[in-house]
């Protein structure tokens, strides 16, 4: 199975992908011992045509992919896109559009939550993908033939599975729900990590807003020093050590060399010393300039029935509309539907959602809408007021 290694091949198949109203993308990358994901193959295909890009051949230049990337006369069609659209971004420095996230739209259609490409594939198409290669160092050359059999099926179902949803998509009058989620996955915004939020992938208990200052510092030093470095965030500093410098507070070497949680002699190093006047910066923060420790959303006492109902609802709704539950509301936003109301500001209130679920929620909530058991079913009716 040949591979793309030079220049003119690039060109000549991106050439013959520019023709082709859709493209399925997509990449093999390693991130394991980096922050930024290694790209390692990129597979594409089209109705005729099909490639497998190496991104490490020497000398390559990749602006030719990156422009067909860009190309807003050919879509660009993922499953579960993030990953890849990331990597894009990170080189390319533009983001694919327009983009058809199959993963998403399949949702949409009614396959169930975060369906798998293998799964997806099987029960459009029938066939059976061998993942025996899903665990491969893509880095490694030469790839076999086996591996690279596994990698372009990759994209060459994805034609089949496109197809299908795009036709379930125009048959359900659905399209304009899925353009909706691309815009938040097509957003530069999305793909843009604020360091001063690296905190909140962090899950601690935090008694006070000293120790919640330290870990805002703390997180969003590492996030700089990862990225600079190329290193994945542990080899900077573990999550437990986050914590541990929050609640110890050590503003010296000595201090810090007793955690357990750091390297043994890493206190003298210079990276070190950069973390220390980090952490003593935001210790002599003023203390009516000190964060105010996240209150989790706490449903006022007699909603847990309400959104119990509202749950029944969800289900009614989903099985009616053929899609999957998880698209139309999140737990959080039937908490916040039961407590709040219209007040609400959660996604099912917006957008297409609030047209499928949104506003029968909230006519529960008023009291215009009920649920009945009726000839063993579950039944929606009008409230006669």
């Amino acid at each position: 199975m040949h591979v793309i290694t030079t220049q003119s091949e690039l060109e000549t198949v991106v050439a013959a992908f520019e023709k082709s109203d859709f493209v399925t993308v997509d990449t093999e990358f390693i991130r394991e011992t980096t922050f930024w994901p290694v790209l390692c193959l990129i597979q594409m295909a089209a109705p005729g045509v099909t490639a497998l890009i190496d991104p490490l051949a020497p000398g390559l230049d990749l602006k030719p992919f990156f422009s067909l990337m860009a190309d807003e006369s050919v879509t660009k069609v993922f499953h579960a896109a993030r990953q890849d659209i990331e990597i894009i971004v990170h080189l390319g420095d533009l983001i694919p559009h327009p983009v058809f996230d199959t993963q998403v739209a399949a949702m949409v259609c009614g396959f169930g939550d975060s369906v798998s490409y293998d799964q997806l594939v099987q029960k459009i198409t029938g066939a059976r993908i061998d993942k025996s290669s899903r665990f491969t160092d893509w880095r490694h050359r030469p790839l076999s033939e086996k591996q690279l059999e596994y990698a372009l099926a990759d994209v060459t179902h994805l034609i089949d599975v496109y197809r299908n949803l795009s036709e379930e998509l125009k048959r359900e009058n659905r399209a304009h729900w899925l353009n909706e989620e691309m815009g938040v996955l097509t957003s530069r915004e999305t793909y843009i990590p604020h360091p001063e939020d690296a905190w909140k992938r962090l899950k601690m208990r935090l008694r006070k807003p000293q120790e919640l200052a330290v870990v805002q510092a703390v997180a969003a030093w590492r996030e700089r020093e990862a990225r600079e470095r190329d290193v994945p965030r542990g080899r900077v500093l573990k999550d437990d050590a986050i914590y541990e410098i929050a609640q110890q507070a050590p503003r010296d070497a000595v201090a810090l060399g007793r955690l357990r949680t750091t390297p043994k002699g890493w206190e003298r190093s210079a990276t070190a010393s950069s973390l220390l006047a980090v952490v003593n910066a935001a210790l002599e923060q003023p203390k009516d300039s000190m964060p105010k420790l996240p209150k989790p959303f706490q449903p006022p006492e007699g909603t847990s029935a309400a959104a119990e109902l509202l749950k029944v609802l969800l289900r009614i709704v989903a099985e009616k509309e053929g899609v999957a539950p998880k698209m139309l509301a999140s737990s959080d936003d039937i908490d916040h539907i039961a407590a709040e109301g219209e007040k609400a500001n959660v996604p099912a209130l917006h957008g297409w959602r609030r047209a499928v679920f949104g506003d029968a929620a909230l006519r529960l909530v008023r009291g215009e809408l009920a649920i009945k058991f009726d000839k063993r079913k579950i039944a929606l009716f009008e409230v006669d007021r």
